[in-house]
């Protein structure tokens, strides 16, 4: 039976999700739509979600955490943040391409002055927010001692 505070399946699941929604990120910015980029919000709030569980499952087994197990909580605490503010980023996209879209159905003319970050440039830093998640995943598995006992 697999250790059940072994947090490596989960963390291997966070990391390929987050490389997943990274690529679907960078490969289709082109042909983004609002349900398509409402679709991959998320995403990154289940990501998120995943990750803040992770670190509900493993806060309360130590009643007086080690150093290791504070670095644990940490570096899941860093993997939770990045996926919030990538759902974050993401939303400002999404806030971002209605409000331009808005702004030039109103137009009276055919030039539309469009002020602030683009919602690619939201996207991009969603993207580089998600390419630092599976890089934590990895330093946790590289931390974790292995025990053959549990």
């Amino acid at each position: 039976m697999p250790d059940s505070t072994s947090p490596a399946p989960v963390l291997a699941r966070i990391a390929s999700d987050a490389s997943c929604l990274r690529r679907a990120l960078r490969v289709h910015s082109a042909d983004r739509d609002a349900s398509t980029l409402a679709a991959r919000i998320t995403d990154a709030q289940e990501l998120a979600s995943t990750a803040l569980r992770l670190f509900l499952t493993l806060s309360p087994q130590a009643s007086r955490p080690s150093p290791g197990d504070l670095l644990l909580l940490h570096r899941v605490a860093q993997i939770t943040k990045a996926a919030q503010d990538a759902t974050a980023e993401l939303t400002a996209a999404l806030a971002r391409a209605m409000e331009n879209q808005r702004r030039q159905a109103a137009a009276t003319s055919r030039r539309v002055v469009l002020i602030g970050p683009t919602p690619q440039q939201f996207i991009e830093s969603a993207a580089d927010l998600l390419d630092r998640i599976p890089a934590l995943c990895d330093a946790i598995s590289r931390d974790r001692p292995k025990s053959p006992c549990h």
